[in-house]
């Protein structure tokens, strides 16, 4: 496949992109497996220890960028092993509020030493200047890829569009011929 000069590099950094991260995807669940933890469900209760009052499962979702359905059954998981409760709202007896129990705390605090000592391992070879402008560029692909997904969800939904509207039309045509 002849691919054009000033494209390979890009594609090349993507892949390396994607494989890094699938790399460390799975370095984590190794890691945090030695507590019966997904990195997920570290997240969730790492971002909760950033927020003692807890957060509604869609601010979870949002901040873990996941779907609520996703975000409900980490909760569940990890309310199972009482590391986290669903606390009702007072003003609105339909919602709740995730918060880190003592025993998530507790958890947490044992993991967090030595999971900042192996990300420090991970960056080791990388300046902290390096780190920050590489946490930039990452940042950038980032929201490219945002506006991308939006526009290929965008492209997805024509088609369906102009076929409903194809039906629509095609069902007034039929109701305005049965009138007459």
């Amino acid at each position: 496949m002849n691919r054009d000069a000033a494209i390979e590099p890009r594609y090349n950094a993507l892949l390396q992109v994607l494989r890094t991260a699938d790399r460390i995807w799975n370095t984590s669940r190794l890691f945090f497996g030695r507590w019966d933890l997904s990195p997920s469900q570290f997240n969730v209760l790492n971002l909760l220890r950033d927020h003692p009052d807890g957060l509604s499962q869609i601010e979870l979702s949002r901040q873990l960028i996941m779907h609520r359905s996703n975000a409900t059954g980490l909760v569940d998981r990890l309310e199972l092993r009482g590391l986290v409760q669903r606390n009702d709202l007072a003003s609105d007896r339909r919602a709740y509020r995730v918060v880190l129990t003592s025993r998530g705390l507790v958890l947490l605090e044992q993991i967090l030493p030595l999971y900042y000592r192996r990300a420090d391992e991970l960056w080791d070879s990388m300046t902290a200047e390096r780190v920050s402008q590489l946490t930039s560029d990452l940042k950038q692909l980032a929201a490219k890829a945002e506006r991308i997904g939006r526009q290929e969800e965008e492209l997805t939904r024509r088609p369906q569009l102009q076929q409903e509207r194809t039906v629509q039309s095609r069902s007034r045509k039929e109701d305005d011929s049965a009138e007459t």
